[in-house]
């Protein structure tokens, strides 16, 4: 004779909320947000009921967030001050960049062997109008455009697990370059270091465009590590 099987009430195996869940994301983007424009500067507290008032939420959520926030890095848990803002040694730029090597390498060698005409106009318009916004002074429209071009290149990654990685290193790449957004002439010699790989890009050569993102990225790994020394010791 067969065993019966026990009935299960309706709902009782999985319970979803997901009104909670989209407070939860919202309170996450917002503080995320506030964290990587400056808002919130590193070493903020990050006080649970003083975020919830603010945004008036309960002080779950806001929890939940932080937690989140916490395993990107972008919050440190201290014994003594709670959840604050992270903030970034040396150490930690080194390895935000050995990172960006890696991930943004292999996007360059995607985009080499599956842009289409489409993303290879977008390429070259964006460093046509670079170009010009460079030559105007106008470095806020830049750095905007050199974030586009980011993002075309990315979109060609068919893993998401990477394009995962990779948005979660663009936070701390968009902070990390806030902080230091007063070098002179980084932005400026960025221009022509992504025409080159564009320039790779549109010749199929996966190689040279891996090596010329990478030369990209050492030489602004160099600019902001002697951007965040304290003066004098830059050239150490």
């Amino acid at each position: 004779m067969a065993e019966s099987t026990p009935s299960q009430p309706e709902g009782a195996v999985f319970q979803t909320r997901p009104d909670r869940q989209l407070v939860t994301d919202w309170v996450y983007e917002e503080i995320r947000g506030a964290i990587v424009d400056l808002r919130l500067q590193p070493g903020a507290p990050l006080r649970e009921a003083a975020i919830a008032t603010q945004l008036g939420v309960s002080k779950t959520p806001v929890r939940e967030a932080l937690g989140r926030l916490e395993q990107e890095g972008l919050v440190e848990a201290t014994s003594f001050k709670g959840a604050v803002v992270s903030d970034y040694s040396e150490r930690d730029l080194e390895e935000i960049y050995e990172l960006r090597e890696l991930l943004e390498g292999a996007a360059a060698r995607a985009a080499a062997t599956d842009a289409n005409e489409e993303t290879l106009a977008a390429l070259h318009g964006v460093i046509d109008r670079s170009r010009a916004a460079r030559d105007a002074g106008d470095l806020a429209g830049l750095a905007d455009l050199l974030g586009r071009f980011d993002q075309i290149v990315f979109e060609q990654v068919a893993n998401v697990r990477i394009r995962g990685l990779i948005e979660t290193l663009r936070a701390h790449l968009t902070r990390i370059g806030k902080l230091t957004e007063e070098i002179p002439g980084r932005v400026e010699a960025s221009v022509e270091e992504h025409a080159a790989i564009v320039d790779a890009i549109a010749r199929g050569d996966a190689d040279e465009a891996e090596r010329a993102i990478r030369s990209h990225i050492a030489s602004v790994r160099g600019d902001q590590l002697a951007g965040m020394r304290p003066p004098g010791e830059a050239d150490r």
